[in-house]
């Protein structure tokens, strides 16, 4: 039997160009897609990396809200860099999120993200366990 599939999209274009969802929770189980610092329209926000991450950080907020997830539920994040320099900066975003919640993490650099202006890329998975 499968279990049931709850799926979230954000409205960007690249979602149903590659056939995937910003979020989607399987059970206790929730993953949320790479995320970057788009707004509603799919535009970019912030030349930085510190705002880039935070408002990548939101939209991770939000499609776990979507969910009926919240940030104390996330247990692990990914965060990918265009330039390993900026680990500071996407490091103070993550802890002004995270930083009572402490979830495991990892922080890459990678050679490029899908566009060029785009500097930081963050997914979360989240468990809820019910009492």
């Amino acid at each position: 039997m499968t279990e049931h599939r709850q799926r979230v999209s954000s409205g960007t274009p690249w979602e149903p160009m590659v056939g995937y969802s910003r979020a989607l929770r399987v059970g206790a189980h929730v993953y949320v897609s790479g995320t970057t610092a788009t707004d509603p329209d799919g535009q970019i926000v912030g030349e930085d990396t510190y705002t880039q991450a935070v408002q990548a950080l939101r939209n991770i907020q939000w499609a776990l809200a979507s969910l009926g997830v919240g940030l104390e539920h996330v247990v692990r994040t990914r965060m990918f860099v265009t330039n390993i320099e900026d680990a500071e900066q996407i490091a103070r975003a993550h802890s002004e999120f995270f930083g009572e919640i402490r979830p495991t993490t990892t922080l890459v650099e990678v050679s490029r993200l899908i566009l060029p202006e785009m500097l930081v890329e963050i997914e979360a998975d989240a468990i809820v366990t019910e009492r």
